[in-house]
């Protein structure tokens, strides 16, 4: 086999396997912030508690994981921050070891194109529409919501599937509106509103359990 023969291949291969998750962070901070107070930059402790959800495991990190924080804060909205599993380095799970990294990020120029920050850790500028258009073109889109089909029901059948959920202020009815244009389905891993990071556990929980 050819070189690019095989390259393609590979890449197909990586792509048939990826996972990701897209929080919108309503408040969250576009700015640099303080690590002495996460919480008051726009709630970031809940987008730090969802990349530790999705991306780590008890001794080591998952592979092929994408996580994309959405956020809408001041001052300079909207950013995007995405953590890319197989190429992380430096960051551990907890709280301040993540908000450090989105802090880095914060602190570079953001443009349309993604520009890497650290390893593993990219910045663009990119609205809502914008960065869902960039993700169906190899993710299917799943709205989570409270209303939606069991998630444990459909995730034999998932393939490289994103999942969008809001923070503690959930997802504004003119985002909602967005992502149903793009979104596949709408699938629920509980009746109850749960946090975020909640959501995210449960949603790796039902595709690893589904894939065993």
């Amino acid at each position: 086999m050819c070189g690019i023969c095989l390259l393609t291949l590979t890449y197909n291969i990586i792509i048939y396997h990826m996972r990701g998750f897209l929080v919108i962070g309503n408040k969250a901070t576009t700015g640099p912030f303080s690590l002495k107070n996460i919480p008051g930059a726009g709630r970031m402790d809940i987008l730090c508690r969802c990349i530790s959800q999705a991306i780590f495991l008890s001794h080591s990190i998952r592979e092929s994981m994408e996580v994309y924080l959405l956020l809408l804060g001041n001052p300079n909205p909207p950013r995007v921050v995405k953590i890319r599993s197989d190429e992380l380095r430096g960051m551990s799970p907890d709280e301040r070891s993540v908000a450090g990294l989105i802090r880095k990020a914060l602190k570079f120029k953001a443009r349309e194109k993604w520009t890497e920050t650290n390893s593993g850790v990219f910045i663009s500028k990119k609205d809502l529409i914008g960065l869902l258009e960039e993700l169906s073109s190899f993710y299917r889109i799943y709205y989570m919501r409270e209303d939606g089909k069991d998630l444990r029901k459909l995730a034999g059948k998932m393939k490289n599937p994103l999942f969008v959920l809001g923070d503690h202020l959930g997802v504004k009815k003119e985002d909602e509106k967005v992502i149903l244009q793009f979104a596949e389905d709408i699938v629920s891993i509980s009746k109850l509103s749960l946090m975020a990071e909640q959501c995210i556990t449960i949603a790796n929980y039902e595709l690893d359990r589904a894939a065993q």
